[in-house]
């Protein structure tokens, strides 16, 4: 069973940093597995406790630590200028301009608190570390249906993503799929139009 706790730093339940822990009950001592910022936890961005790792190509890499960065900096500030001046205009309570520099204030810290995460568990994507004769994390397949038609990919992570640019995750069940295989496999995968059969013509 999954117990769901409000807890917040300073005893301040309403302030940027309060956070969602959530509990595993198994008959004995409550496990904590999670531990959400209200906004990641309304967005459904779930963050375990004990991270997994992100695997991140260096350009992917390199996006992410300019994100931070700005939000660390500009954004955070901007915030707080945005925060100052509806509390001076007009205090704290029934104050609808206060509430949205909260929640806008509180989706920011919740970023930054993602980010910072996910590079302490980032795994970088190193080419020299490919092995072309299998597919894995890096790796760009080419594939051909059973219609004939080449498709190409490149495995990511999921937090580099992007599909319509031919870059799928590797927890996706194409990308699960390919991973451990080598030219000339062929593989069967269910997708949201029903199932879809490739052989793998080329890994690079």
């Amino acid at each position: 069973m999954i117990l769901l706790n409000l807890n917040s730093r300073n005893g301040d339940e309403n302030n940027a940093f309060a956070m969602f822990r959530l509990f595993n009950y198994n008959g004995g001592a409550p496990e904590l597995t999670e531990e959400l910022s209200p906004q990641s936890f309304f967005m459904g961005e779930r963050t375990m406790v004990h991270h997994k790792e992100v695997y991140l190509t260096p350009e992917g890499l390199a996006k992410l630590k300019e994100e931070l960065e700005n939000l660390r900096t500009a954004r955070r500030q901007e915030v707080a200028d945005v925060l100052q001046r509806a509390k001076e205009m007009g205090g704290t309570v029934n104050n609808a301009e206060y509430e949205d520099a909260k929640n806008l204030q509180a989706f920011v810290e919740g970023r930054i608190q993602t980010l910072e995460r996910m590079l302490q568990s980032a795994v970088l994507i190193s080419q020299e570390d490919n092995r072309p004769a299998f597919v894995q994390i890096g790796s760009k397949v080419t594939v051909r249906t059973m219609d004939g038609k080449e498709q190409h990919y490149t495995i990511v992570g999921s937090t580099e993503a992007s599909p319509a640019n031919g870059k799928i995750s590797n927890e996706s069940p194409i990308g699960r799929s390919l991973l451990g295989r080598r030219v000339g496999d062929s593989i069967a995968v269910m997708v949201p139009v029903g199932p879809v059969a490739m052989t793998i013509v080329a890994v690079e």
